[in-house]
């Protein structure tokens, strides 16, 4: 693994902390899912872990609720708590586990619960600002690549021992 230097305005991931730090987006945050804006807000946050791009929290009163549902599974952050997963379907499509939340995190991320994160993957696009993102590597982190962050970031194969 060869860290990536930052140019002027990034950030790199070998930078943000372990136990993560979670911080207020300034930028507007969005998802589209079969040409339906699912969430749009002002009022994110970010979750910033070393070697992950960051992930981005929606409030849930931010959400089109009315098009998800409880999606089965569950895992277990060693810092926020349980995660539960959540089913998106608009348009005629279908993504399994699009999102997930929180619903009792641990004392040190309370400020997640009520919040949806979705996987850039599983979904048409998100944007931080107007910028779109890219999907982080892998089925399993989620975070939302833009061109402020720099790597190598953990998610493809091969990265899951860093």
């Amino acid at each position: 693994m060869q860290r990536v230097e930052p140019k002027s305005g990034q950030e790199s991931v070998w930078d943000y902390p372990r136990p993560p730090r979670v911080e207020p987006v300034a930028e507007r945050l969005r998802v589209v899912f079969a040409g339906i804006t699912i969430a749009d807000t002002t009022r994110g946050l970010r979750v910033l872990e070393t070697s992950h791009p960051p992930t981005y929290y929606i409030p849930a009163a931010d959400v089109r609720s009315d098009l998800l549902s409880p999606a089965p599974g569950r895992s277990l952050c060693e810092f926020k708590g349980q995660a539960t997963y959540w089913t998106l379907e608009a348009g005629g499509h279908r993504a399994e586990a699009a999102a997930w939340s929180y619903p009792d995190p641990w004392p040190a991320y309370r400020q997640l619960k009520d919040r949806l994160c979705f996987y850039a993957s599983r979904v048409d696009a998100c944007f931080v600002g107007e910028e779109r993102v890219q999907a982080q590597a892998g089925d399993f982190y989620g975070g939302w690549i833009t061109g402020r962050v720099v790597g190598p970031f953990k998610g493809a194969a091969g990265t899951m021992g860093w």
